[in-house]
């Protein structure tokens, strides 16, 4: 086999191992968000005190539900 040869699958292998690669680790980031998603209630209700504000239940849910929809 000639050195392009060589040098042709070398490169379809990069490829091919980058794109597996880039699905894999967007599958496993996705599934990590899943289990341990990036702010919840308790966080939203610390950044709506520190604001000065004391939330009550109804809108804590519709931060909620806005953040879910943005996804």
């Amino acid at each position: 086999m000639p050195w392009w040869g060589g040098l042709i699958i070398g490169i379809g292998c990069l490829l091919i191992g980058l794109i597996i690669g880039f699905f894999l680790s967007r599958f496993f980031f996705q599934r990590y968000l899943k289990k341990h998603p990036p702010i919840n209630e308790k966080m939203i209700r610390a950044m709506m005190a520190q604001m000065g504000r004391t939330p009550s239940e109804k809108q804590v849910r519709a931060v909620m539900r806005q953040m879910e929809e943005n996804k």
